[in-house]
């Protein structure tokens, strides 16, 4: 037998360091991990068997050991599941492969992690906790297949290294080995273990059995005793999907959603149905209360488990719910799909398309009763998960209007931090009012105090202020709301005092074909704003070009973004705009008109949040105008 030494990668060394010593209060949760990751072995191992009889092994029952050894001071969580090879240990038990790895280690410097321990069974590396009760870790496994001279013992005391090494073993699967520290001999006793496995575990499929011993009669001296050791189940094992409604608790409900989320925080909602017809399926979906923190990374898992007649298929079935729904969690069971199917089945099945089309409705339907029922809880909602329900409107053009309702925005009319729906704008709406607007920004302060929206303000029209860098695709996707068109305040031509717009067109239009041709490379038209009422000049995109905010973000990335139409709007009550006109009609050629001009354009520039062309130039010019204009009495 020849022993390996390997290090750890650092990552799980701060893993180690974060268990060890800042989750110690929720240390109880190491057994519903080993339960779990057994419970996952063996149902890797049940859906293998059914295209390959022997990882059967003589169709022994499916189950997961807990084995006390108080003389040893061990507890041994032991499985007959799919088990590892020496490469699968290496990878599973000494290194963490994501792709968040790095935004992960900076979680776990935070105090985020520390008070929110759930991210850490978000992450898939619930292994570690073992090491808040363990001074040492033993893991003994055997690949199913393999026969029993290929097998592999793990071993690490958490001092930053591990061992590998080969050993025999007689069954298919693993045994987790536990050297259980001084104060957490508790996990040695009956009594304990059946509270956490009750408490944590009750819901899993396989029985969780242990040996117990009792004392009973001794049927040939009733006087005397004897000890008798049976294995008995400690969990109820019904899956809980598959139970009346009747028949669960909340509590009930609530550890099988952390079971299935590895989350800590109860869900905030629960949806538990069956649907009878011409396709029957049973579902417990969970919608959850606080956002994992990977939901944006690319590999993130989307869909519920997927069982079919008690045999889990798949762990996340991404053809089960559109990804804008990403956030839910829970289980589907179905009898009517086949136990051999797989992902490329899945997207054109007619069952799977069924199911999807009831959960969305079914989840859609959950979230707009909690709109109604409960702000408060729905707002908490929208606060974690509002960005990714957006993305329906993009992705789902059948129920757009139904998403649209769930939205929740800021605006003009609301208090800082309260939000308004579409449905409310529209009651507030002035009867003569055509058009929804909308103003994007990074945040509500910056939109606010945007020449954009002078106009508005004077008018006293409510705009709806958007500050997710993607909302001008939504918006521009959604299209219409009840009959009523979106319009950006930062794109497009207004007309809400169109015929005051048109007299000042006549009055300055030789002023602006002089701006126009001296900016005839930056802009496509200069033109008398219609939003404008305290600021001189403002750049405005064309209605179907992108947001300059979306310009920003697709060439951060790296892509290339279609040229627009820019067009420079100019407040013809505006002083200085009134000077250049007299300096117009004075002299035409006048030099200072196309410095000012070009001034002018830049101040735009630094109104949407861009800089000048020739930052050191508008310095120069700018400080040369003031100058100028300094007198002393």
């Amino acid at each position: 037998m020849t022993s390996n030494k390997h290090a750890f990668k650092a990552e799980v060394n701060k893993i180690l360091d974060l268990m060890i010593h800042s989750l110690y209060s929720h240390k109880e949760i190491f057994l519903r991990e080993l339960i779990s990751n057994a419970s996952d072995a063996i149902d890797k191992a049940r859906y293998e068997s059914l295209t390959d009889q022997s990882l059967a092994e003589g169709g022994e029952e499916w189950k997961i050991q807990l084995i006390a050894d108080k003389e040893a001071g061990t507890l041994t969580v032991r499985d007959n599941g799919i088990g590892l090879s020496r490469d699968e240990a290496v990878e599973a038990l000494g290194t963490i492969a994501h792709s968040g790895t790095k935004e992960f280690m900076k979680l776990l410097e935070s105090r985020e992690v520390k008070d929110n321990p759930e991210l850490i069974g978000q992450f898939g590396v619930g292994f570690y906790s073992a090491f808040m009760v363990a001074d040492q870790v033993t893991v003994v496994s055997r690949r199913a297949g393999a026969d029993a001279k290929h097998a592999i013992v793990w071993q690490s005391d958490a001092d930053g290294t591990y061992t590998i090494d080969d050993t025999e073993k007689a069954t298919k699967g693993t045994d987790v080995i536990l050297t259980l520290k001084e104060d957490a001999k508790q996990f040695l006793e009956e009594w304990e273990l059946r509270k956490v496995v009750k408490q944590y575990s009750d819901f899993i499929e396989y029985p969780v059995v242990m040996d117990v011993t009792r004392s009973k009669p001794d049927p040939e001296d009733k006087e005397k005793s004897i000890e008798e050791t049976v294995e008995e189940t400690l969990n109820s094992r019904k899956a809980i999907w598959l139970k009346d409604k009747s028949e669960i608790s909340t509590e009930e409900y609530n550890e099988f959603y952390k079971h299935v989320s590895h989350d800590f925080t109860d869900p905030a909602r629960v949806i538990h149905y069956r649907a009878e017809g011409t396709v029957e399926f049973s579902a417990l979906l969970y919608i959850p209360s606080k956002r994992p923190f990977d939901i944006f990374y690319q590999d993130y898992k989307v869909g519920p488990t997927l069982y079919v007649r008690r045999v889990q298929i798949m762990d996340h079935c991404e053809a089960m719910l559109p990804s804008y729904l990403r956030f839910v969690k829970g289980v589907v069971e179905s009898a009517d799909l086949p136990l051999n199917v797989s992902r490329e089945i899945l997207q054109d099945n007619r069952t799977v398309s069924v199911i999807k089309k009831n959960l969305t409705k079914k989840v859609l339907e959950t979230l707009a009763e909690m709109k109604k029922e409960d702000a408060e809880a729905y707002g908490n909602f929208y606060e974690q998960f509002g960005r990714v329900l957006k993305e329906g409107i993009h992705h789902d053009f059948e129920r757009r209007e139904t998403i649209a309702e769930l939205l929740l925005f800021e605006s003009t009319k609301t208090e800082p931090g309260k939000k308004t729906t579409l449905a409310e704008y529209l009651e507030r709406m002035p009867a003569d009012q055509k058009e929804i607007y909308y103003i994007t920004g990074t945040d509500r302060a910056s939109a606010e105090a945007s020449p954009y929206l002078e106009v508005f303000k004077e008018k006293g029209i409510e705009v709806l202020i958007m500050t997710d860098d993607f909302d001008d695709i939504i918006i521009s996707g959604l299209g219409t709301y009840k009959e009523k068109e979106f319009q950006s305040a930062i794109k497009g031509d207004l007309d809400l005092d169109k015929q005051d717009k048109e007299e000042k067109k006549k009055e300055f239009g030789d002023l602006l074909e002089l701006m126009k041709e001296e900016l005839k490379d930056l802009v496509a038209e200069v033109r008398i704003s219609g939003r404008l009422k305290d600021s001189a000049v403002c750049l405005v995109a064309g209605e179907h070009d992108l947001d300059p905010k979306m310009v920003k973000m697709f060439q951060a990335m790296g892509q290339e973004v279609p040229k627009g139409q820019r067009v420079l709007e100019i407040n013809p009550d505006h002083e200085l705009i009134a000077r250049m006109k007299q300096l117009f009609a004075a002299d035409r050629s006048s030099a200072q008109l196309k410095q000012y001009t070009g001034l002018l354009y830049d101040q735009a520039l630094l109104l949407e949040g861009d800089k000048p062309r020739d930052p050191v130039a508008f310095a120069k010019a700018l400080s040369k105008l003031m100058a100028e204009g300094v007198s002393v009495a």
